[in-house]
């Protein structure tokens, strides 16, 4: 099963993440790579620099970031897993990367299991 984990940051302090932090999320990331389990993964940026295309009742507008919400999803990861636990846990372990090597970070990931072709077989 292929998981999506968002990471989104409610508030952090000033200035760019410790380098400790950045050693500990690459020896994370090659550990993933090394057991099959990291497809893809990338940080995001600001949504200042995106566009929202949405459609509300019968009008389909196009809106240039910043968007409202105050939180900012920040990076993604892709996962090939067994279970959803599995993906869970690579989720927390980066977390926690977060919470402990930076302090004053909050925010969230979510992990989200990707559809593949046979969520969306016809019954036999």
């Amino acid at each position: 099963m292929r998981y999506i984990v968002t990471l989104t940051v409610d508030s952090q302090p000033d200035g760019p993440p410790p380098a400790e932090l950045m050693e500990a999320i690459f020896k994370l990331g090659e550990e993933a790579t090394k057991s099959g389990s990291l497809l893809d993964q990338s940080g995001l940026a600001p949504s200042s620099e995106g566009a929202r295309v949405q459609v509300s009742g019968d009008r389909l507008t196009v809106s240039d970031g910043p968007f409202a919400e105050a939180k900012e999803m920040i990076s993604y990861a892709l996962y090939e897993v067994k279970t959803k636990e599995e993906a869970v846990e690579w989720a927390y372990r980066f977390v926690k990367l977060h919470h402990d090597l930076w302090p004053g970070w909050q925010g969230s990931a979510d992990v989200l299991r990707l559809f593949s072709p046979e969520d969306f077989a016809q019954p036999a």
